[in-house]
């Protein structure tokens, strides 16, 4: 019996192409208590301060982006991986085009 996967050979190629001013997202997934969502953000572009109600894991493909995780300033470039636990405190400024991939965790 063959079980059902998802392969994407290239996951910055999902993202065509991000119009001036815009985030652009795509749910890549959403089954198991996982979902992954593929973010695109157009430079300069942010996503002011919020909160998840879940963990959460951003993984940072594309670009360069400063992040405010709880009190603590950081930057992201490719590869950079952040573990967020729920209700963290947290902001995404891409300073360049920059594209992520969201992984939000069911909570137990």
């Amino acid at each position: 019996m063959d079980l059902p996967y998802q392969y994407i050979n290239n996951l910055k190629q999902e993202i065509d192409e991000i119009p001036p001013d815009s985030i652009i997202s795509r749910t890549l997934s959403s089954e198991l208590g996982v979902k992954t969502i593929l973010f695109g953000f157009s430079p300069g572009q942010e996503l002011s301060e919020h909160t998840a109600a879940v963990p959460a894991i951003l993984y940072f493909l594309e670009g360069e982006a400063r992040l405010e995780l709880g009190k603590d300033k950081k930057t992201a470039q490719p590869g950079t991986w952040v573990q967020m636990p729920p209700k963290l405190p947290h902001s995404i400024f891409a300073e360049t085009k920059v594209i992520m991939l969201l992984v939000m965790l069911e909570s137990k």
